[in-house]
Parts: structure tokens; sequence; C-alpha cells
């Protein structure tokens, strides 16, 4: 009986208030803003999913907070690990075909099924803005939303013209939610303030008066293979009152402040990535 009745706790979905609950609990900044990365698998059964839990975050973060979420669409580029993986095995022929398929990104409906569910429905908010980035882009809802996705520079996807470089001027809190460091995007600001780091050129398909047309770039090389190794070391670091972590839902949430990471993660990548070039 007591297996039974365990058993029927575990599986009572979580609800908006609990959830807001713990975010609160977890520290939260009612007024702040906070950027979120978000796996809805770990958070478990909610009641309402996916918008309850962007509720939740809102109610934490109250009327005058703003959310933040990636909005990322590596699949219109053909630079891209997302392109690399689908094409593998294909002809030239069969290659082309999916290059030529491939849509032109539009900030108001191109979305970004490789985000995850609330990384959507956060775009999808009424209200909502998104910065105009074809590959980066990032969505907010809340008071300081515009400010910070306002020009994003389409030739630099994370960088000091971002909006990572505004959520750091701002001392925006960082929630990693049932995700580990590997997907803590703020760590790629700080591959842009090492010494001269690698560059490499990219491809996208972009909408230019209206018509479909492929954009070659420029900009920073990004790697987060190595992210999950610095934010191990950032965690036990204590830098800056590093990481507090705390359940929400069936996950973990681990919360910090963008300063502290980057400041953390520029040094870090300063010493490892230049020991091993």
């Amino acid at each position: 009986m007591s297996t039974a009745h365990a058993t029927s706790v575990s599986a009572v979905p979580h609800s908006r208030a609990r959830l807001s609950g713990q975010l609160a609990a977890l520290g939260v900044e009612r007024g702040g803003v906070l950027m979120v990365h978000a796996s809805l698998s770990a958070v478990g059964a909610v009641d309402g999913g996916a918008d309850t839990v962007a509720a939740a975050l809102r109610e934490a973060l109250g009327p005058e907070g703003t959310l933040v979420v990636p909005s990322f669409t590596p699949e219109n580029s053909d630079t891209s690990p997302q392109y690399r993986a689908r094409v593998r095995g294909l002809d030239e022929r069969e290659r082309e075909a999916v290059r030529a398929a491939m849509p032109a990104f539009d900030p108001g409906t191109t979305a970004a099924p490789s985000m995850g569910r609330l990384s959507e429905t956060v775009r999808r908010s009424p209200g909502a803005a998104r910065s105009a980035h074809p590959q980066t882009s990032f969505a907010a809802v809340g008071p300081l939303a515009r400010h910070v996705v306002a020009d994003h520079h389409l030739d630099c996807h994370l960088g000091e013209d971002s909006p990572l470089a505004r959520l750091h001027g701002l001392r925006a809190q960082i929630l990693l939610l049932g995700t580990g460091f590997g997907r803590c995007t703020a760590f790629h600001l700080a591959e842009y303030r090492v010494p001269a780091p690698p560059r490499r050129t990219y491809r996208c398909v972009v909408r230019d008066g209206g018509r479909r047309r492929w954009w070659e770039y420029e900009d920073v090389a990004l790697d987060d293979s190595d992210f999950p190794e610095l934010g191990a070391d950032f965690e036990r670091s204590g830098h800056g009152a590093a990481v507090r972590a705390a359940p929400v839902g069936s996950a973990t949430g681990r919360l910090f402040r963008f300063p502290a990471a980057v400041s953390f993660a520029t040094g870090w990548l300063t010493a490892h990535r230049g020991a091993h070039s």
C-alpha cells in the first residue's frame, strides 16, 4: 500500500503555484531579467505543460520582470551541425534539394524547433519581441524585452552586438532548468572576449526585399564542446557567489549571475584553450 501511495503522489502534475514558489525560493529576482535554458522533460509532468512553466517563471519575476530565451534557428543554414547531420549520407543532388527547400528566416514567424517547448512558448507569447539575427535570435517578454533584443547585428551571433551583451549589462540572472552547462549560452559571450578568438565563415538563408537568398558572413568560431567542463569548474569556484541549486518540479534548477559566468568563462577559456592550441 505504501508503494502504491508513493507512486500516486509522484504522478501528481506540478502546478504553477508550486513551480513559482520553488523558483522564488531558488532566488529568481522579482522585477529582474532572467534568461532560461530549460528541459521540460526533466521538469516532469506539469499541469498545463510549457504554458504553465512560462507562467510560473513570469509569476516569480513579477510584472516588472523580463523573461528571455534563445530562439536559435540552425535549420536554415548549411554550415551548422544540424545541417551536416541532416545531409549525412546524401549525394550532391539530394543535398542541393535540401538546401533549396530551406526557408528564409523571418523573425515574426520562423519557429525554433531545436530550442525546445519553453522557447517556442515564450516566442509566441502576446507582446513578445525577438531579435533579428537569422541564426541566433533571442525572444523576450516583459518591460525590457525590446531593449534586450534590439539592434542584434547580423554579423554578430553572440558577442558585443547581441542580446548577450545587453543581458550582461543588466546583470541578468541565468537559470539552467533541468539542463547542464553545455547549454549555457552566456559562455559564448566569453568566446568573443578572449584574445584574438578564431573566426570562421557562416551561411544561412535570409529574406531580402521579399526575396529568398543565401547570405555569407564571418564571425567568431563558436564552440561549446568544453562548456560542461567549464561549467563544472565555475560551479566549484564560488566565483561571484556562483551557483545556487535547488529543485524546480522534478528537475534541478541552477541560478547564477550573467557577469559572474562571463568573467569566469573568459579567464577559463583563455587559459584552457590557449594551453591546447
